[in-house]
Order: structure tokens, then sequence, then C-alpha cells
């Protein structure tokens, strides 16, 4: 029970988080290249939001293939004709925000789907994300609300969910973050906003 109000209540935080118009740490998402030897996580369940606990940072080709494969032509033609532009990340550290911005590319590109920078004018959605942890015992979770807008600023749809991974070295909050959870979630992210445009892109 103590397990679930916290969660809730980190939730609820996690929405608050979606009003803020400043934040003390952003990161541009467009000025981080993605390295040359990326981890990838096992695609998350399709929907709007996931939680997923440990982090799985396994390489996964026929997972992805199968993915690829499965869409309907005019799914396909939807996902092609996408342009997205991530605006800069709410919440996160700087350090926590590179692993995840860089695998937002990789996703993105392995989905088909074109990223743009922030000042390119022809993107045809805008991904926003507002992140916050929790720390409990040898644990750390990330809570995350992404919130998809289209160019005229109306929002579209929302992705929302956390991950829970071991805390590495011995600090709480984003410094005890692994890159690679940053990473499973803008797996999950990009496999949640693509499976969102193949079911018609309805909010």
């Amino acid at each position: 029970m103590r397990r679930s109000q916290v969660t809730t209540v980190s939730l609820l935080a996690a929405l608050a988080l979606a009003a803020c118009t400043n934040a003390k740490d952003v990161l541009d998402p467009s000025a981080v290249k993605p390295p040359a030897n990326s981890a990838q996580a096992l695609p998350a369940t399709q929907g709007t939001s996931a939680t997923t606990s440990p982090t799985t940072t396994s390489p996964a080709p026929a997972a992805t293939a199968a993915a690829s494969t499965s869409a309907t032509p005019a799914q396909t033609a939807a996902i092609a004709k996408t342009r997205l532009q991530v605006a800069p990340i709410v919440g996160a550290s700087v350090e926590a925000a590179a692993p995840l911005t860089a695998e937002l590319q990789v996703r993105a590109r392995q989905r088909g789907v074109t990223l743009v920078g922030s000042t390119d004018q022809t993107a045809t959605h805008v991904l926003k994300g507002y992140f916050s942890t929790m720390s409990e015992g040898k644990d750390t979770t990330v809570i995350y609300v992404w919130d998809i807008y289209d160019p005229s600023g109306n929002r579209l749809h929302r992705i929302n969910g956390q991950q829970k991974a071991p805390s590495v070295g011995s600090g709480e909050g984003w410094p005890a973050v692994a890159p690679a959870t940053m990473q499973a979630i803008a797996d999950q992210t990009i496999d949640q906003f693509t499976a969102w445009l193949g079911s018609g892109g309805a909010g």
C-alpha cells in the first residue's frame, strides 16, 4: 500500500512538472549527436504509459525488425512523412539528458521517423518531455511525461511512464541514474510514438 501511494504521489509530481515553463537544467536534443555504439532496449509494450523494471540494454535486432515489418503501408507512410522536433528536456540534468537525446535519434532512425532541429520550420510534431526522479532503497525510478504537439501548439497526445533501475554510485536523484536507464526510456518513447502514429494519430 505504501509503495502504491509513493508511486501515485510521484506521478502527480511528474504531471505537475508539465505545467512548468522554466527548468534549471535543460538540453536541446538537436545539439547532441548519437554515439557510434548506442545501447538498445527491448521495445516497450505499446500504449500511452510504460513501467519497466529493471532496465534491459541487450540488443534486440529481431524484435526491432519484427516491429518495423508489421506496419501496414498506410502506417509506414504516416511515419515516413513525420518530422519530429524534440524540445529541450525539462527536469533532468544535462548529464542524464545527453544519453536520452542521443538514443532518441538512434531509435527514431530505426523506426523511420525524421528528427529535425529546433529552428526547422517543417516539423509536423513537437515532443516535449518532463522528468523527475524518486529514490527507494537501492533503486532509483525515473518518472517521465511526454506531450506531443502540432506545430500550432495544440496538444495531440501524451506518453507517460516510469523506469526503475538499481542506483549507480552512492548518490540520489539524477547522479544515481545510469545512462542505460535513460536510453531505455528513449526507446520506449519512440516505440510508443510510432505506435500512436500507426493507429491514426488520434489523441
